[in-house]
């Protein structure tokens, strides 16, 4: 699952980022406003941590212009402000959660959590292909001949699959939407984890393979 972290804070948002690293998340940050809104306009995410008090475009900025422009990607603000009125103003512009620093980390987590689980419910939580299902709510893959709760990664990978069946994803996007521009992990991971993932639908029986196309990238493509 990729988030974007929006907090000017230097050392809080690399304190941030390897907590939600450590938790399974793929994460980009950044330090203003304004570079907010440019990554959200470029990038697709599962969810933004936006703090209020931003340089340049404040928070409530970024998230009215977000909901103005259709998105309705989870957002939960993160802020030093505790007054009622500012959390009833960030609920008011469209945010789905509000949390105050200073913060413990199991209730960011808990929060982030709820937010996402909540659009995977919106949108249709079970992707099926062929015999396959996966359970967006679960990360259960599962066939008729047996089943396995995937590590996040994969889920994201074969998540991005299945939304675009027979579609070919390049490798390069794999990267960009899983791992984030910061990563430091070579291209060859993701032909690591499409490995995983074809050993996994072996194992259950699965109608349908993950095609490679040369120098190109990878699709879902159900067997001849």
């Amino acid at each position: 699952m990729r988030l974007l972290l929006a907090e000017d804070e230097k050392e809080l948002s690399n304190a941030l980022v390897a907590i939600l690293k450590h938790n399974h998340y793929s994460v980009d940050a950044v330090y203003d406003g304004e570079e907010a809104l440019e990554y959200l306009e470029a990038e697709n995410y599962d969810g933004v941590i936006l703090d209020i008090m931003m340089p340049k475009v404040d928070g409530i900025t970024v998230l009215k212009t977000l909901r103005k422009n259709g998105k309705n990607i989870p957002v939960l603000m993160l802020t030093a402000k505790s007054e009622i009125d500012d959390k009833v103003l960030g609920l008011d512009c469209g945010a789905d959660d509000y949390l105050t620093k200073p913060f413990a980390t199991k209730e960011l987590l808990a929060r982030i959590r709820s937010m996402t689980r909540r659009q995977t419910e919106i949108t249709n939580s079970v992707l099926s292909f062929g015999n396959i299902t996966l359970n967006r709510a679960t990360f259960e893959l599962k066939s008729t001949q047996g089943c396995f709760r995937l590590a996040n990664k994969e889920f994201q990978m074969l998540e991005m699959m299945m939304t675009n069946p027979k579609h070919l994803i390049a490798t390069e996007g794999f990267m960009e939407k899983i791992w984030g521009y910061d990563s430091e992990s070579e291209i060859n991971v993701v032909w690591v984890y499409i490995s995983y993932l074809r050993k996994k639908l072996t194992a259950i029986g699965a109608t349908v393979q993950i095609k490679a196309t040369r120098n190109m990238g990878y699709s879902l493509e159900e067997k001849q």
